[in-house]
């Protein structure tokens, strides 16, 4: 598990951007604050995305849970001091697997 790109003891909230809060509504039907519940909830494991990721932007997936204990991947990147959310969908079978053995849920 690699987290270098993201660092959490600037972080002071999130970034928006308009169009991903609509995208991630209306594709997957959840709402930013839901997204957002996921980097509050453990457990929460956090992966570089190297296959992304370039010497101009770390982006870095989350894999977690909702407050309703919905499994959910976050696609995110670090912006100055913000969390900005590229996109987010329900966790794949492969990726609940795997989150399930790494956590031991």
């Amino acid at each position: 598990m690699a987290f270098d790109c993201l660092n959490s003891e600037s972080l002071s909230g999130f970034g928006w951007d308009g169009g991903n809060l609509l995208k991630n509504e209306i594709k997957h039907n959840l709402k930013w604050q839901i997204i957002e519940e996921v980097f509050f909830n453990e457990p929460l494991i956090l992966l570089e995305d190297t296959n992304h990721s370039n010497e101009l932007e770390c982006r870095c997936v989350a894999l977690g849970l909702t407050n309703e204990k919905q499994f959910v991947t976050v696609i995110f990147t670090q912006r100055k001091n913000k969390i900005r959310v590229i996109f987010a969908r329900p966790m794949s079978k492969k990726e609940r697997i795997f989150y399930e053995n790494y956590t031991k849920i």
